[in-house]
This record gives structure tokens, C-alpha cells and sequence, in this order.
């Protein structure tokens, strides 16, 4: 479980954050949406340490990010480029994250075989560094690295972004997969409402980087009331 306890995040005179409760269950597949500035990213900075809050908590499975970094060994996630180590190939980023968590290099390749339709051949064996891929192959980097270890948690920053129409839908597909085979809890921001919709069983939408609503998400339920939200706020 993930909670969040009177969190507030401020930039001078901007508030980006203020939530004063919010419970993301073990299982959630959540999908978190809104407009430009919402405050989106933000919260997931908050939620992996990169940022300290000016009050407030948030606890990850009942320990705070901000005093002990036990998180870690149940989180995995990527939120942009700052996250790859692009002077390696892609095949000893996966290795050097692999042996960080402990894997063996028959357990790494066993599990990079569960993404093999997802990287398309685009990004093992290409004898280049990351740095020298695509936006879009070094986003499938980052999402393969961030599942690599079967976090229990997965937090991913606008993942559709920079992807092909193709590996969109494989994506969402690999995403579902893996939250139900490993009984594990996804949360994604997009500003792709659909893929969002696809995918999520429950949808929260910030604005000003408050929750404004927090909608569950059953076979799509939460769509027509999303879509009423962002027609009157264009």
C-alpha cells in the first residue's frame, strides 16, 4: 500500500502538490491524469525521494522514502533519460541493474525474454550505447529496466510517450500482464486518456496538484466523466 499523509510541495509562490490523503491499494493498476502543470510527475518525484516535501509524508508499503531506502527493494520505476546509465549498451544496463537486485545472468535473461515482442529487436543485440537510440527505444530501455527485478511496485512517468502506435498497444498488454502475474501495483501518468482508460483500474485526475477526482474503473467506467472534465477545461 502506498499512502500519502498531508503532502505539500511548493516552487516559490506555485503550489505543485497538495494532497491531504490519498490510499493507493496493493493490486491498484492506478493511472494519474491532467493537464499540463498538474502536478503529476511531481508527486512521482516525491514518492521516489528525488524531491523533499515542504509537509507531509508518503509511506511505501509503511516506510518513509525520506528516512529509509528499504523502498527500494520493492519499487521499480522510470521517469526519463536521468534514469539510464547511457554510456552502457542496453544488454549491460540490464546486467548492472540485474546484479544491483541480486539476479543471475540465466535469471536476466530469463526475464528479458517476458519483453522480447515489447523491444521488437530494436534494442538487444544492436553492438550500440543507449545514448545512440531512438527516443522511443531508449523509453523501452527504461520501462524493461524498471520491471526487470518484479518490483511489487512500478511507477512510470508518461510511458506511451515517444512509442509507436505498435509498441503502445504492446505496452498496455505487457502492463496488465505483469501487474496480474506478479500480484504487483502499477501506477502510471499519461496524457494519453485513452491508453490510460485501457488500462487503469482506477483513474485519479489532479489539477493545481490536487486530487479533484478520484474515479474507479471498471471496464472503462471512468471515461465519460474524464472526458466531461478535460472538454470544459480546454
Amino acid at each position: 500500500m502506498i499512502t500519502v499523509s498531508n503532502l505539500l510541495k511548493r516552487f516559490g509562490d506555485k503550489t505543485a502538490v497538495d494532497i491531504p490523503e490519498l490510499t493507493i491499494n496493493d493490486g491498484d493498476i492506478l493511472g494519474l491524469v491532467g493537464n499540463n502543470g498538474a502536478g503529476k510527475t511531481t508527486l512521482f518525484r516525491l514518492m521516489l525521494d528525488l524531491l523533499d516535501a515542504d509537509t507531509g509524508e508518503i509511506t511505501i508499503n509503511g516506510i518513509n522514502p525520506a528516512v529509509s531506502e528499504e523502498w527500494k527493494l520493492s519499487v521499480g520505476a522510470y521517469i526519463d533519460e536521468g534514469f539510464l546509465i547511457d554510456f552502457l549498451t542496453p544488454e549491460e544496463y540490464f546486467e548492472f541493474v540485474g546484479k544491483v537486485n541480486g539476479l543471475t545472468k540465466e535469471t536476466i535473461a530469463e526475464r528479458l525474454s517476458f519483453f522480447e515482442r515489447f523491444m521488437a529487436g530494436e534494442v538487444m543485440g544492436q553492438k550500440k550505447y543507449i545514448r545512440d537510440f531512438s527516443a522511443g527505444n531508449k523509453q523501452k530501455v527504461g520501462i524493461v529496466s524498471a520491471l526487470l527485478c518484479h518490483p511489487q511496485y512500478v511507477i512510470l512517468d508518461e510511458p506511451f510517450n515517444f512509442l509507436d502506435p505498435s509498441s503502445q498497444i504492446l505496452l498496455k498488454k505487457l502492463l496488465v500482464d505483469y501487474a496480474q502475474q506478479n500480484q504487483a501495483t502499477v501506477l502510471v501518468s499519461s496524457h494519453n486518456l485513452q491508453h490510460t482508460i485501457d488500462i487503469s483500474t482506477r483513474v485519479v485526475l489532479l489539477e493545481h496538484g490536487r486530487v479533484v477526482k478520484d474515479l474507479p474503473n471498471h471496464e472503462g467506467s471512468a471515461e465519460q466523466e474524464l472526458d466531461s472534465y478535460f472538454e470544459v477545461n480546454q
